[in-house]
């Protein structure tokens, strides 16, 4: 007797059949089978929105042989991945073989190791519908408005752009944010700051004006500064009232796909896209020295917050044996889920949790060990006890002013012996103060006025604005990283740095689709077609009535901005440089070509000059002394050389410095790396130093 058992990937069906055994042939389907055309809408709107789905190309004999190996088994068990584009492939692939939809062939793990295999195959099931039917919806609904939205925007603005309901969204975000940031006006304010110490001890500390008569000082200029530093000048500085306390902190929750991919942007500085493959490659498995295959985490597409019972026993026995019982919480913890969460799947956790990043180091790529290590001290912390402070916050009196200092002391470290969360921005941290008594004398080293300015609202990140979509409820954690890609690869947002910032063809784009189109770019209506997504997954609503719902008011938009917009075509500023073409002396423009930005020249046709975007450097060549240039490959990939390239063959990927060789006088660069290395490029010089 023979099964077949047909998943989504290679390496999945490897792992799976090693668990599996004699009696089971496990195959890929290498993703979907079937989809709608690409040359066509492939959507009846006349007809219930039906779909017209074909056979992609290229998978000819891939379908061939699973039919063939459908034919030859006793039973066919579809164990495509357990979210609802698995279940609709699973739907796909047994329509394509003829299965019976009312056979109990699904089958889903949540994990890819012994246990989670047998738990899988022990309780099959029928296809959800509602789960295939949300899918379905989802790709009408983008297919809808692709491919009407799409040909709109080549005839108004320019060919190649498209728009959906997720990426419009996050292009309307960055826009924004942008707009808030030009129209910010700084205003200036000052603090007074000081740095004391004690008779009894000289160590300093810092404290800062509070208070003036018991109420909120806000010093707007130097004057006022100056003034109240005036009255101070001379004046004793007396401990005035201490307050103490003990504060827990508690560790945060395991991973959601959400988290995940935000905390590998902050910590790791990986985008979406490249934390979604290591997590993909963890969960459906590697090798490992006398484990052989196995997933090293659970399903990486989630919203939840839910550990299994198991999960959380296994690691209170590692915490326990590894840090001792005092770093177990009094009683197992169960963090709190938010109301629309989908709680199919648990959180991401590690499959064995006695498995450390160090026991997987030598068998992992540089990215799953680091996307390894991410996850498993984030579920290990998460099942931590909290960790207890000792505060002390005093108030320093000078007349009627008063100074605050706050500081405090761990008593025990608790999760945060293996992890702390990173922030956006990073927390100021206190540091402990040294013993103080009320009515007590303080030298005060250094009381002085700092200026500041208030700052704009910070530019989205990858990590901000995932953040973003998933507190008002746009999209699914799965969707972010093509999201982001997409509005990247499409030149209406670009990186500078980390920071996620609007082209010139992105404001107009935008504005185009405000005008037109508001609900597709309006934040609630977004939010709210992802409820209704929810609620066909649900059952609770039909998902021919949401498509038919959308489509109506969609197409009379549709209709309503081609009349508006009749014989009009936007035109979108080239960015004018300083570079000056040198065959025909004109300002060169950015454009935006198929490997990124480059610039040419405004006189095309009749000057048809471009060149690469470079930006100068600090370092000098070590060949021929002239200037460093930073650079990008066809492939949009940075490095560094020459100015007089190629005169000069000087190139290295290693980032210059603005220091010099104290050998050579040469500059020096950077190995890539945090603990790259400085060294000197110069021939036959060889100094090299740790990087600081």
């Amino acid at each position: 007797m023979s099964k077949l058992v047909i998943v989504e990937s290679p390496a999945k069906a490897k792992t799976i059949k090693k668990y599996l055994g004699k009696g089971y042939e496990v195959m890929a389907s290498m993703g979907h089978v079937r989809d709608l055309p690409k040359s066509r809408l492939g959507v009846d709107v006349e007809n219930n929105f039906e779909p017209n789905y074909i056979d992609i190309r290229g998978k000819g004999d891939l379908r061939k042989a699973l039919k063939s190996a459908a034919k030859k088994a006793d039973f066919v068990y579809l164990a495509t991945d357990p979210d609802r584009e698995g279940e609709a492939i699973s739907w796909h692939l047994a329509n394509m073989l003829g299965l019976d939809l009312n056979d109990k062939n699904r089958v889903t793990f949540n994990e890819i190791t012994k246990k989670g295999i047998k738990s899988g195959m022990a309780v099959p099931r029928q296809i959800d519908l509602n789960l295939v039917n949300a899918q379905q919806t989802r790709r009408i609904l983008d297919r809808l408005l692709g491919y009407n939205l799409s040909p709109f925007l080549w005839k108004k603005v320019k060919k190649g752009l498209s728009a959906g309901r997720v990426q419009s969204v996050v292009v309307k975000l960055i826009v924004d944010r942008e707009k808030e940031i030009q129209a910010f006006k700084e205003e200036e304010y000052w603090t007074i700051d000081g740095k004391f110490h004690t008779a009894s001890s000289k160590k300093q500390f810092p404290a800062k004006l509070a208070l003036y008569q018991g109420e909120k000082v806000e010093i707007k200029t130097k004057e006022e500064s100056d003034a109240i530093l005036k009255v101070l000048e001379g004046k004793d500085y007396i401990v005035s009232s201490i307050k103490k306390g003990v504060r827990e902190k508690s560790p945060t929750p395991p991973f959601t796909t959400s988290t995940m991919q935000q905390e590998a942007s902050r910590r790791l500085g990986f985008q979406a896209k490249r934390t979604m493959k290591a997590a993909q490659e963890l969960y459906e498995g590697v090798d490992l020295p006398k484990l052989g295959a196995v997933g090293l985490i659970s399903y990486m597409r989630t919203d939840s917050l839910r550990i299994s019972d198991e999960a959380r026993k296994a690691a209170a026995e590692f915490i326990g044996i590894k840090y001792g019982q005092k770093y177990l919480p009094s009683s197992p913890r169960v963090y709190k889920q938010k109301n629309n969460t989908q709680d199919g799947h648990e959180a991401i956790r590690p499959t064995m949790p006695n498995l450390t990043p160090a026991d997987v180091k030598e068998s992992l790529t540089s990215d799953q060990f680091k996307l390894y290590k991410l996850v498993w001290e984030r579920f290990i912390a998460s099942q931590m006890a909290n960790a207890i402070l000792h505060t002390v916050n005093a108030q320093i009196a000078c007349g009627d002013y008063t100074f605050r200092a706050s500081g405090y002391t761990v008593e025990f470290d608790g999760y945060t012996a293996l992890y702390e969360e990173s922030k956006e921005v990073p927390e100021e941290k206190a540091s402990a103060l040294p013993e103080l008594t009320e009515g007590e004398k303080i030298t005060a080293v250094l009381v002085e006025g700092n200026q500041h300015f208030t700052q704009p609202p910070a530019r989205y990140t990858e990590a901000s604005i995932i953040k973003e979509l998933e507190e008002n409820g746009i999209g699914r954690p799965s969707t972010y990283a093509p999201t982001i890609t997409t509005v990247l690869s499409r030149g209406y947002v670009e990186r500078e740095g980390k920071s996620l910032v609007p082209t010139t063809l992105g404001d107009v784009t935008n504005q185009l689709m405000e005008d037109q189109f508001s609900d597709i770019v309006n934040v609630d209506f977004t939010a709210q077609m992802e409820t209704n997504l929810d609620m066909v997954e649900e059952g609770r609503v039909d998902w021919h009535h949401t498509l038919s719902d959308f489509y109506t008011g969609f197409d009379a938009s549709l209709k309503a901005a081609e009349k508006a917009m009749e014989g009009t075509k936007l035109s979108v500023p080239d960015e004018v440089t300083d570079v000056i073409c040198e065959k025909c002396g004109r300002n060169m423009v950015v454009k935006i070509g198929r490997f990124g930005k480059f610039l040419a020249c405004p006189g095309y046709p009749e000057c048809s000059n471009t060149k690469r975007i470079v930006q100068d450097t600090k370092a000098a060549c070590p060949i021929c002394g002239k200037r460093v240039l930073a650079k990008k490959s066809k492939k949009g990939k940075a490095y560094f050389g020459c100015e007089d390239n190629p005169n000069c063959p000087f190139m290295t990927w290693d980032k210059p410095t603005e220091e010099k060789c104290p050998q050579c006088g040469s500059s020096l660069f950077k190995k890539g790396g945090r603990g790259g290395v400085v060294h000197c490029l110069k021939e036959g010089c060889g100094y090299e130093k740790g990087a600081k």
